[in-house]
């Protein structure tokens, strides 16, 4: 739980930091002033939708700081990586239309393995599905309608 007098002292901190006012900090993240008035006076607590805004709009800052603050200020790289919950996974491109050395692939269907470059096999057979794969993580999948 974020203790709320010392996340305004943090939050107060950041608007002396980047020498702005309330109302111009207000702006800069898109919210209502009176909204950031009512945190500052300790009438309201911090939304994650706040939090989130602020972690968007100054990236240096480093929300387990803002929230609790544990860490620094401004991040360093080396902190960023250290409080990241899940590891930034390494892109891999691969070209699908590139030929490589085949390498047997494991038959679902338990179906003789299909020789490399017939594509007339290819069009003889009927497609069940298409999966495309997004780089953020989503799918979709087409059924030809039959």
């Amino acid at each position: 739980m974020v203790n709320t007098e010392d996340f305004i002292k943090r939050l107060e901190f950041l608007l002396e930091y980047y020498a702005v006012s309330a109302s111009a900090f207000a702006d800069k993240l898109g919210i209502q002033r009176s909204g950031l008035s009512h945190l500052l006076s300790g009438r309201n607590k911090p939304s994650l939708d706040f939090v989130l805004k602020v972690i968007e709009t100054f990236p240096e800052v480093d929300i387990y700081w803002l929230l609790n603050g544990k860490g620094n200020f401004p991040k360093t790289e080396r902190n960023n990586e250290s409080t990241a919950p899940f590891p930034t996974p390494q892109k891999t491109v691969t070209d699908l239309f590139t030929q490589e050395e085949s390498k047997p692939l494991h038959n679902v269907n338990n179906q003789k393995p299909q020789e490399e470059n017939n594509l007339s096999s290819f069009e003889e057979q009927e497609i069940e599905r298409i999966v495309v794969f997004y780089a953020n993580g989503v799918f979709k999948s087409y059924t030809p309608k039959k």
